[in-house]
């Protein structure tokens, strides 16, 4: 039996815990210099704000349904950091030979992702290497995770 547990910590974003109120995150985003287009049927906002900090996200253009946000800060010499994913797909690196010195993670591993519509938080699972119907999965609400399992016998 495989089994595959994700611990899920409170939501929070790249900002961190500086944001006291949401007033305090309003005035943040107002003080943002932003540009918006249409593009591939996505919405897509950049914002970018006095301390350095980025943020970029897609919106579905016919459900307004928030498809991707991520986040970037000034890297330790002063330049562009890596964006961090907050919500959405992470887009698939396949970094060169030379930068993984031999190893490289399985591309047949599961990818868990997060999916925020107005309605409802989704948790999505891609590259499950059996049917849908082989998975059990259950919720652990004291330890805050989802347990996802298989029902094969070994």
């Amino acid at each position: 039996m495989v089994t595959a547990a994700r611990s899920f910590p409170k939501p929070q974003s790249a900002l961190g815990s500086n944001m006291a109120s949401p007033s305090d995150w309003l005035s943040y985003l107002q003080s943002a210099e932003k540009t918006a287009l249409v593009q591939d049927g996505k919405k897509k906002v950049h914002c970018k704000f006095p301390d350095g900090k980025e943020m970029a996200e897609e919106y579905d253009v016919k459900t307004n349904d928030l498809l991707l946000r991520k986040w970037r800060k000034k890297g330790t010499l002063g330049g562009a950091g890596t964006w961090e994913i907050e919500v959405g797909d992470p887009q698939v690196f396949r970094p060169a030979a030379m930068e993984t010195q031999g190893m490289v993670e399985s591309s047949s591993n599961p990818i868990f992702t997060r999916r925020d519509t107005k309605k409802a938080f989704m948790w999505r699972i891609r590259n499950l290497p059996y049917p849908v119907e082989t998975y059990n999965i259950t919720v652990d609400t004291d330890n805050r995770c989802v347990i996802v399992r298989t029902t094969n016998k070994k």
